[in-house]
């Protein structure tokens, strides 16, 4: 006789626990740090473009516990974001999103950079604001550098606000930025007008959007700028900020931790700017 279960309705028909997701697109040094910092208890779902860094780091968080599915995406692509999307809901429910997918001005020419930084955010907030659960958060890695260009025109911001993704790298004033880092900076302040608007989306289903704007980070892709020709440009940011250090990716999942969580379930729509003093530093001396 089963002595363990006493009760009308058998074991078998109780409900388990709704299985939550955290989805992480890009899986570089931030994504990793913030999958390794939420994750415990959940589905993490990474997904990336290079797929060998994807089995690698898939490899890697599950050795430690984790629990890990994985997918291909391509952030320029509608049909790759949606199924991504679609992919995640079907886990469970997607109660958090940390979209750190970007090209640096190191890495890519300007049109890559939009491709990738600009489409690829209003891909991602369109269609994970399709599907995040009730009470759910996302946070959007942007950029310093977002804070550094002078203020878009009424005109600017509101069809980078309103117009539909695949309109956004067609504007006049994005096509036409041939310089790389232009391009960045122009994709980051975008990114921020986006977040705000998609907050009205998320916000029919309970759910809040805000972007982290970090500084220079010591992850692969900020060595690989550190070592490009603006590298001594870059470090004299960092000695001239309130911290005069670099930053680190547990810093930026730090941040991450705090917008995704309980404590922040007031804010949305918004940007916090994680990059130790160096935006403060630059336009005070500007004034």
């Amino acid at each position: 006789m089963f002595h363990g279960w006493s009760g009308d309705i058998p074991p078998k028909l109780y409900p388990g626990p709704v299985t939550e997701v955290l989805t992480v697109i890009g899986v570089g040094g931030m994504g990793q740090a913030i999958a390794r910092r939420l994750g415990s208890g959940k589905t993490v779902l990474l997904a990336d473009y290079d797929e060998h860094a994807l089995a690698s780091v898939a490899a890697s968080l599950s050795g430690d516990g984790h629990c890990i599915e994985s997918r291909a995406v391509d952030v320029s692509s509608p049909d790759s974001v949606r199924a991504l999307a679609e992919y995640a809901a079907a886990l469970g429910n997607v109660t958090q999103l940390a979209h750190t997918a970007g090209l640096s001005p190191a890495q890519a020419p300007a049109e890559a950079i939009v491709a990738v930084d600009l489409l690829g955010v209003a891909l991602v907030l369109q269609e994970f604001g399709e599907v995040i659960a009730p009470g759910g958060a996302g946070v959007v890695i942007a950029s310093m550098a977002g804070h550094l260009l002078p203020p878009l025109t009424a005109e600017q911001e509101k069809a980078l606000a309103h117009n539909p993704p695949d309109q956004l790298q067609y504007l006049d004033f994005v096509s036409s930025q041939e310089y790389p880092g232009l391009a960045y900076a122009i994709a980051k302040q975008a990114n921020h007008v986006r977040v705000r608007a998609a907050s009205i989306q998320w916000g029919r289903r309970g759910a809040r959007i805000n972007s982290i704007s970090p500084g220079i980070i010591s992850t692969p892709m900020g060595q690989q700028e550190l070592a490009s020709p603006v590298g001594d440009g870059m470090r004299a940011m960092i000695a001239m900020s309130g911290t005069g250090r670099i930053g680190t990716a547990a810093d930026i999942a730090a941040a991450a931790a705090f917008l995704l969580g309980p404590e922040a379930t007031f804010i949305t729509g918004t940007d916090l700017l994680v990059d130790g003093g160096v935006v403060a530093a630059a336009k005070s001396q500007a004034t």
